[in-house]
């Protein structure tokens, strides 16, 4: 799979990659068809939104703007859309609304993924609003590192232990061993000292209930 994005916010697209949004979507254009004329069948593409529910050095972003982005990408060949949250502003409402808005502008045969960080604790939150709006496909990061360089005391994506504990909770199969996935936290852990691991699951452990709503 590869990753390409055009931020929604202008200031953000000149800070991340020193270029407009435009030129930023013709690069895009350019990546869905090398990757055409590379492999067969052809690598799947994923255009991916930042700054999709705000901005830090804007602000709020405007949903005319995230989904004129939007169709910019899928105009360009891009097998799903993901909307990012790169600084963590979204919340559930707004999650709901943008996903709605996004699949109108672009059509409902497009593919969503919604990429979420918990920098105001609504990680899990908002992943709750994102399976409610229609969308089965999320990032995480084990632990929960990650941050944005543009914007200062943002953390990571939700922990990947945190998603898997409250999905399959909630009876939805992740296919992914929750014990193995701390183990690995714990190897990332230790080869970070300096790092703050941010995962819920990972500090309190393993509930004895869990996987009981199965």
């Amino acid at each position: 799979m590869l990753f390409c994005i055009v931020s929604a916010s202008a200031s953000h697209s000149m800070a991340n990659t020193r270029r407009t949004r435009e030129q930023q979507a013709d690069i895009v254009a350019e990546v869905v068809g090398l990757a055409g004329r590379m492999s067969a069948p052809r690598a799947h593409v994923s255009g991916g939104i930042p700054t999709a529910f705000g901005c830090s050095i804007e602000g709020r972003v405007a949903e005319a703007e995230v989904c004129r982005v939007a169709v910019m990408l899928a105009e360009r060949g891009v097998d799903e859309i993901g909307l990012a949250d790169t600084v963590g502003y979204a919340d559930p409402a707004l999650v709901k609304t943008r996903v709605r808005a996004v699949r109108d502008a672009v059509g409902p045969g497009m593919p969503m993924r919604l990429h979420l960080h918990d920098t105001m604790g609504l990680g899990l939150a908002n992943v709750l609003a994102g399976l409610e709006a229609g969308v089965t496909v999320f990032d995480a990061a084990s632990g929960g590192l990650g941050g944005c360089p543009f914007a200062p005391g943002a953390s990571g994506n939700v922990a990947t232990e945190d998603l898997v504990f409250m999905l399959e909770q909630m009876g939805l199969r992740t296919g992914i061993d929750l014990g193995r996935l701390i183990t690995a936290t714990d190897i990332l852990a230790a080869a970070l000292p300096d790092e703050a691991i941010p995962s819920h699951v990972r500090q309190a452990g393993i509930p004895k209930v869990y996987g009981a709503a199965a």
